[in-house]
């Protein structure tokens, strides 16, 4: 049985239910996913999110992306970074800028998963997650 990323699995979901306007979309459950769920809701990314118990037996999300006044989403852009063929490894002072400060970076350190402006405030590197801007 092949094992596949549900990083990058949960960010095509979010990234396919935008695409078409939804207003919610179920993702697998993890407590890495859940990390990256938090922050891109404490960031104004998400509107929402709720955990749930499927019929299947595996938890699940359901996340709620967050759109302007005028219908288009808050999100513009989702990109996985680090993946399981190329780990992208990023020290305390190389740490990635998106967009010029206007996106953030999910980046996996020793003190939790955190964007990359608290990794700079702590002085600290890791892998970097995902890119979103």
């Amino acid at each position: 049985m092949a094992r596949t990323d549900s990083i990058a699995e949960m960010l095509t979901m979010i990234r396919n239910a935008i695409m078409v306007n939804k207003d919610s979309v179920v993702v697998t459950a993890s407590k890495t996913n859940k990390a990256i769920i938090e922050i891109m809701k404490d960031r104004g990314y998400l509107e929402n999110y709720r955990e749930q118990d499927a019929q299947t037996g595996r938890k699940t999300i359901k996340v709620y992306p967050k759109y302007d006044t005028d219908g288009t989403a808050v999100i513009k852009g989702l990109r996985r970074a680090s993946r399981s063929g190329l780990r992208l490894y990023a020290k305390k002072d190389k740490v990635p800028y998106v967009l010029k400060g206007y996106g953030i970076s999910i980046i996996t350190t020793s003190k939790g998963l955190m964007t990359d402006r608290q990794a700079r405030e702590q002085k600290i590197g890791g892998e970097v997650i995902c890119y979103i801007w």
